[in-house]
């Protein structure tokens, strides 16, 4: 089934704990085998439990596409050395924007930055993902990768996200934009959902119109 329904360390917020791209779904090792294994049959990527920094909030601290991964400055070297023998271009995000996976919102087709990020470190995502940057906000929201959820077939946003936000995301990511909530009304879709090109998980909350939003917005149906 590509879109299953769980929660990571007994929160609905899947997308704050977890990170997936079409290569590798990375999770705490808190994660147990038998929702490790569910990740896995919905994402159809291997499940790789690991912290960043001793930290459990992957999805909040690690921006990832298929070929590289942006992540906190104080990631350890064991860490980013687990990323690299996935395959990762690897690099740091140092400041107060080192929540990568909040500030960066990316596929493998461009990559959509906070608007307070420096020219420097907009070109070092750039460079560690491979793709296009601009910078900007979803529904006025700074941190736009807890506002949205992106793979490479579709991009789900916060509701209040205007048509000059989407259509920026869309030339972007190469991607149709929707809007949509999650976990019962809950604005923060980058928080509450995580996915790739092959499937995605929910929180437990989250409401069957919700889900079928999901479905059509990430073309997983």
């Amino acid at each position: 089934m590509p879109l299953v329904q769980i929660d990571l360390n007994g929160s609905p917020y899947v997308g704050v704990f977890g990170r997936a791209s079409d290569r590798v779904a990375l999770v705490p090792p808190s994660v147990p085998e038998d929702l490790q294994l569910k990740l896995k049959e919905a994402l159809k990527v291997d499940v790789v439990p690991m912290t960043l920094g001793g930290s459990n909030i992957l999805g909040s601290v690690v921006a990832m596409n298929s070929r590289g991964a942006v992540v906190a400055d104080f990631a350890g070297e064991d860490e980013i050395a687990v990323l690299e023998k996935l395959g990762l271009k690897v690099g740091r995000v140092a400041g107060k924007f080192n929540a990568a996976g909040n500030n960066i919102l990316c596929n493998d087709h461009g990559a959509f930055l906070n608007p307070d990020f420096s020219k420097q470190a907009e070109k070092s995502v750039s460079d560690v993902l491979g793709v296009p940057v601009e910078r900007g906000t979803l529904a006025g929201i700074k941190t736009v990768g807890s506002a949205a959820c992106v793979t490479q077939k579709g991009v789900l946003c916060h509701p209040k996200a205007n048509d000059q936000e989407l259509d920026l995301l869309e030339g972007l990511l190469k991607v149709e934009a929707d809007i949509g909530t999650v976990n019962h009304g809950a604005p923060f879709i980058g928080a509450g959902l995580l996915a790739n090109s092959f499937g995605a998980a929910v929180g437990t909350l989250t409401t069957g119109p919700e889900l079928n939003r999901i479905e059509n917005a990430l073309n997983l149906i």
